[in-house]
């Protein structure tokens, strides 16, 4: 019998990098809208929303490519996963449509500007605070039997899933900061390093605490960190974070305008990588790994040749647009 290519590895490392492409592009800028709501002035508060203007709607074809990635080539994780996460992905959703919304009515209806400046903000905090919360429920897991959500609507409430919820604000509000130390100028870049102290200090707590959290409420999890010889194989991820987390610091009180970003971005993927060890193999935590979750192996074939043409376009476009927009923002719109 012929054997057949397993797809499995090439979707999950499909499925992964567009999350984690979206959790650092989405993140930053959603990041940016919650510091949007600190600045003092009109004239502050335009420069800041310039400086996402030319990429903040591009960012989300990420969250497009993980929804429909997950529908496609997991479809039994996404059966479990979408009715166990229902009230936060909806949250999120219609909040990302409020600020999309009050981003463009800003600039179109003045009388009504503070109005649409709150919606930004707003619909800012409160989509990424469903994010953490989906994340702080997806890693505690769900009730389960057979192929089914058996739990409860408000399951995703509990005391795990506010921490990590609280811990994104902080975590997106230190990309947010990174990125407007790169595009700004002056006084709007310093207190865009102070607001980055502060998050960088929550976010290394909230390391900590789901470092010490997640071992313990898992057995397997905790014999993957601490049993030998596995505690000297995965010993240079905790000391990598530490590292970055010095650098970051470093950066936020020096003068170096990429080095906090650039920290940020390890720092996230540090904890991405983290959370990949802790849960490996499974999508469906503790129920299903991601070969017993995946659709079948013609499905996978066929849509991964649309895919691999898709995902060099999203990767070019996406970069162009970075790169033609690249420089520092100025109060006018333009850059420089």
């Amino acid at each position: 019998m012929t054997p057949v290519l397993d797809f499995v590895p090439i979707w999950t490392l499909i499925l992964g990098a567009g999350i984690f492409f979206y959790v650092l592009l989405d993140g930053f800028d959603l990041g940016v809208g919650m510091l949007y709501g600190l600045a003092p002035d009109v004239e502050t508060r335009n420069i800041v929303m310039n400086s996402i203007a030319p990429v903040w709607d591009g960012n989300e074809t990420w969250l497009v490519l993980g929804g429909v990635g997950l529908l496609a080539a997991f479809p039994l994780a996404f059966a479990i996963i979408i009715p166990a996460l229902y009230f936060p992905i909806l949250a999120m959703l219609l909040a990302l449509v409020f600020r999309g919304v009050a981003f463009e009515f800003r600039f179109r209806d003045s009388p009504h500007r503070s109005f649409w400046d709150h919606g930004f903000c707003y619909g800012s905090a409160i989509a990424t605070f469903a994010q953490g919360m989906m994340l702080g429920a997806f890693i505690q897991g769900f009730e389960v039997e057979g192929r089914h959500f058996t739990g409860s609507a408000l399951d995703f409430i509990t005391p795990f899933s506010l921490m990590t919820a609280i811990a994104l604000m902080f975590g997106y509000g230190l990309l947010g900061a990174g990125w407007l130390i790169l595009k700004t100028e002056g006084e709007i870049q310093a207190a865009a390093r102070r607001h980055g102290k502060v998050c960088l200090i929550a976010v290394l707590i909230a390391i900590a605490v789901v470092s010490i959290w997640t071992p313990l409420m898992n057995e397997d999890i905790a014999r993957r960190w601490f049993s030998w010889p596995n505690i000297a194989f995965l010993s240079p991820v905790p000391i990598a974070t530490a590292v970055s987390a010095f650098g970051t610091w470093r950066a936020l009180n020096g003068k170096s305008e990429a080095g906090s970003f650039i920290g940020a971005v390890l720092l996230f993927a540090l904890s991405y990588i983290g959370i990949a060890i802790s849960l490996w193999p499974m999508i469906v935590p503790y129920h299903y790994d991601l070969w017993e979750a995946a659709s079948s192996a013609r499905t996978q074939a066929f849509l991964l040749v649309g895919t691999l043409f898709l995902l060099p376009v999203i990767l070019v476009y996406t970069g162009w647009s970075y790169w033609v927009f690249r420089g520092k923002v100025r109060g006018d719109g333009g850059y420089h």
